[in-house]
């Protein structure tokens, strides 16, 4: 799932709505070589957000201009109050993280449009506190996806090229700490693997936006059924992957494509591997990719690991949110029930 508060990506169209340059003195003719460097600004201002941050939010304007359509309102420029209204009709369905997102989508159109907007207009902050006070806030978080759970998961893929592939996406997942979208992104010369375990590159990433990019290292599990460079070197063969993608598909036959598995994929897999070893979690929480990166910090969290030491590895900037995962890890075994006389 993606980030709850990212800056959106341009919706469809929206930037044609920004006045176009013009030449002096040509007659309100556009100038190419103005307009030709304007495309290419706009198109990397778009590659700055991954593909499935992309996707998110081309469906969150599609979903509020349709509502505009059916409302008979304009999408562009919105009408606060015409807002307040569509994340009223939203609020019984989604949660908060949603709400958030449509909204951050208008305004980030608007942005791009070059047209004025005010999130924090009366209306919206008044329906946005309705909506916390009578539907709540609490999001249903990923369940962390320990050692012991994923051992169940990787104990489905009993050997084919598809069993191959998802078990070394998922060990590598886990080990890596890796977000989706980083996974999905490993290209086999990104991969150094040597006797006591792999060198990953990450190109970029989430908190890397500058694509500066980083080095990982992954040691050799003790368990051959469950060591992530292991199961990385089998799918690597069985898929004579040379260079480009290492995570790809696998047609209804086995055979290996070229493509890359979207972030999707990832999402797909987790939940196949899951029902496949009756695997559930608690009504409160949700199984979700996200929950090997959560799982890998609250079991090295467990295990004495120092806080720099998880950061480096999950590149988290913020020490608050990474501590968030370990006081879900410690909420019984540090509890203060054991002080008493029960």
């Amino acid at each position: 799932m993606p980030d709850p508060h990212p800056e959106p990506t341009a919706p469809p169209n929206a930037a044609d709505h920004a006045a176009a340059p013009v030449v002096a003195g040509g007659g309100g003719l556009p100038n190419p070589f103005v307009s030709e460097a304007l495309a290419a600004a706009r198109a990397y201002a778009l590659g700055s957000l991954a593909p499935e941050t992309r996707r998110a939010y081309a469906t969150d304007w599609r979903d509020w201009a349709a509502w505009c359509r059916q409302a008979g309102m304009t999408p562009l420029p919105a009408d606060p109050v015409a807002v307040a209204g569509y994340l009223a009709s939203l609020a019984p369905r989604f949660s908060r993280a949603v709400l958030d997102r449509r909204l951050a989508a208008i305004g980030h159109a608007h942005r791009l449009a070059q047209l004025p907007w005010s999130a924090g207009h009366p209306a919206l902050r008044s329906t946005l506190r309705g909506i916390r006070r009578q539907h709540g806030s609490a999001t249903r978080k990923a369940a962390a996806l320990t050692s012991a759970e994923l051992r169940k998961l990787v104990g489905t893929c009993a050997g084919d090229a598809t069993d191959q592939r998802d078990r070394a996406l998922l060990l590598l997942g886990f080990a890596g700490a890796l977000r989706r979208s980083e996974l999905v992104a490993v290209d086999r010369e990104h991969i150094r693997i040597t006797e006591a375990g792999l060198h990953l590159h990450i190109p970029s990433s989430k908190t890397d936006a500058e694509g500066r990019g980083t080095e990982l290292g992954i040691g050799r599990g003790r368990r051959a059924e469950t060591c992530p460079v292991r199961a990385l070197e089998v799918w690597l063969d069985a898929s004579a992957c040379r260079f480009g993608p290492v995570f790809r598909k696998v047609d209804r036959w086995g055979n290996i494509e070229h493509r890359r598995l979207g972030g999707d994929a990832v999402r797909e897999i987790l939940l196949r591997r899951a029902r496949l070893a009756g695997l559930t979690v608690d009504a409160g929480e949700r199984l979700s990719p996200h929950g090997l990166r959560a799982g890998f910090v609250t079991e090295a969290y467990i295990a004495g690991a120092r806080d720099e030491q998880v950061m480096e590895h999950t590149r988290h900037r913020d020490l608050k949110t990474m501590r968030g995962y370990v006081r879900r890890a410690r909420l019984i075994a540090d509890s203060a029930t054991k002080l008493v006389d029960l």
